[in-house]
């Protein structure tokens, strides 16, 4: 769910100027975790109540069609596949 993105406003403006995807830039110190739906609300409060996790969020879930592949629910509706990167991945602005 692209809305449910913890993106911060600053790097999404740079990507809007930019054209760039933020999805491709470099993350180090970020999680993704694969929890079981049933425990998705539990695992994000015990990450919540820790400094570090306080833009923690739950941000898909898995479905069975179609295998292997990675949709994003737009902000317009849509959906759209989020393609595995091809090459280096955008430097971080530090």
């Amino acid at each position: 769910f692209e809305s449910s993105l913890p993106v911060r406003e600053e790097v999404q403006g740079v990507c809007e100027i930019l054209g760039l995807d933020p999805l491709y830039f470099a993350n180090e110190g970020k999680l993704v975790t694969v929890v079981p739906g049933e425990k998705a609300e539990t695992v994000l409060a015990a990450m919540k109540s820790h400094p570090a996790g306080i833009d923690a969020a739950i941000v898909g879930e898995v479905i069975a069609s179609p295998p292997g592949i990675l949709l994003l629910q737009t902000t317009f509706g849509t959906e759209r596949i989020v393609d595995m990167l091809v090459g280096d991945q955008l430097p971080r602005i530090c």
